[in-house]
C-alpha cells in the first residue's frame, strides 16, 4: 500500500513560479504531494516547455499541477482564477500562497552628467506600480483566497525579500522601496490575518544567480562579491529557499508568524 504523502489533498498558490524560486518551490512541494496552482507571464513557446516540465514533475509524484499564463497584477484575472480554483479545490485546502512575482522598473534616480534629462529616470508611477508588483498585490491575493473560503485553517503566506530594501545597489530604488514595503505589509498580515490561521513570514534570500538577479545594473559584481563575502563560499541556490518554504508548510512550523527569515549561509552577517 502506498504511503500518503506528508501534503496530499493540499494546494500551493504561487505567483511567479516559471523560474528561480516558484519553480524550486513547485519542485519541493509536489515531492511531498502537494498540488500546486501557479501564475505565471511567458511567451507561447517558452510555456509550452514550461508546462511540459510541470507535467513531468505532476507525473513523478502524482500530484496535480495547474499552470496559468495570466497577469497575476490584474484584478479580473486574479477573481477569475480564484473562482476557477474554488471550483476544483476543497474548501480550506490552500495551505500556502507564495508571492514570487519579480517585476519592476530598474532605473536611478537621477543623472550626474544631465540633471534635466527625465526620459529614462524612475517616476513616481515606476515606484507606484513596482511597489504593487512585488509588494500590495499579496494584500488582495490574500484577501481573495480567503473570501471564498480556499485558505487552510493552519495557512501560510509568504514573501520574498532581498538584501537590496536595506542597502543600496544600483538602480534598485523602485524595487527596494517594494521590498521594504513588502517587509512592512507582512508584520501588518501577520498580525490581523492571524484569527483566520494564517502566518505571514517573509524570506530574505542571498544574492541568487537567477533571470531576476541578472536584470539588475553591476549584478556581475554582486556575483562577483558575493562569492568572497558569504561565510559559506558560494551563493545560495533556489532550492536552498525552496527548502526553507518547505519548512514553513510543516505543522511544526505553526508558531512562526511575522518573521524575517534570512536563508543565505550567514551572507548577511557580513
Amino acid at each position: 500500500m502506498k504511503k500518503e504523502l506528508q501534503f496530499s489533498g493540499l494546494w500551493a498558490v504561487i505567483l511567479g513560479g516559471s523560474g528561480g524560486f516558484g519553480f524550486a518551490t513547485v519542485e519541493k512541494l509536489a515531492a511531498h504531494g502537494m498540488n500546486i496552482a501557479v501564475l505565471y507571464r511567458e511567451t507561447s513557446a517558452t510555456e509550452k516547455l514550461l508546462r511540459e516540465r510541470f507535467s513531468k514533475i505532476a507525473e513523478r509524484n502524482a500530484t496535480t499541477i495547474l499552470p496559468f499564463n495570466i497577469n497575476a497584477l490584474d484584478p479580473s484575472a486574479r477573481e477569475s482564477f480564484v473562482q476557477e480554483l474554488a471550483a476544483l479545490a476543497d474548501k480550506h485546502s490552500v495551505k500556502l500562497l507564495l508571492h514570487s512575482i519579480a517585476r519592476g522598473n530598474l532605473k536611478p534616480l537621477t543623472k550626474a552628467d544631465n540633471i534635466n534629462d527625465v526620459d529614462d529616470l524612475l517616476s513616481a508611477d515606476d515606484i507606484q506600480f513596482t511597489t504593487y508588483a512585488m509588494s500590495t498585490s499579496l494584500l488582495d491575493w490574500t484577501r481573495s483566497l480567503l473570501k471564498v473560503g480556499l485558505f487552510h485553517p493552519d495557512g501560510r503566506i509568504i514573501g520574498l525579500t532581498s538584501e537590496g530594501s536595506h542597502k543600496y545597489w544600483d538602480g534598485y530604488a523602485a524595487v527596494s522601496i517594494a521590498k521594504a514595503s513588502l517587509e512592512s505589509l507582512a508584520k501588518y498580515m501577520a498580525v490581523e490575518f492571524s484569527p483566520h490561521g494564517l502566518k505571514t513570514n517573509i524570506i530574505q534570500a542571498g544574492i541568487t544567480d537567477t533571470a531576476s538577479l541578472k536584470r539588475i545594473p553591476g549584478s556581475e559584481k554582486l556575483i562577483e562579491i558575493t562569492g568572497r563575502r558569504n561565510p559559506m563560499g558560494r551563493m545560495t541556490k533556489p532550492e536552498d529557499v525552496s527548502g526553507v518554504i518547505y519548512l514553513l508548510c510543516t505543522d511544526e512550523s505553526f508558531w512562526i508568524n511575522g518573521a524575517m527569515i534570512h536563508v543565505d549561509g550567514g551572507e548577511h552577517c557580513r
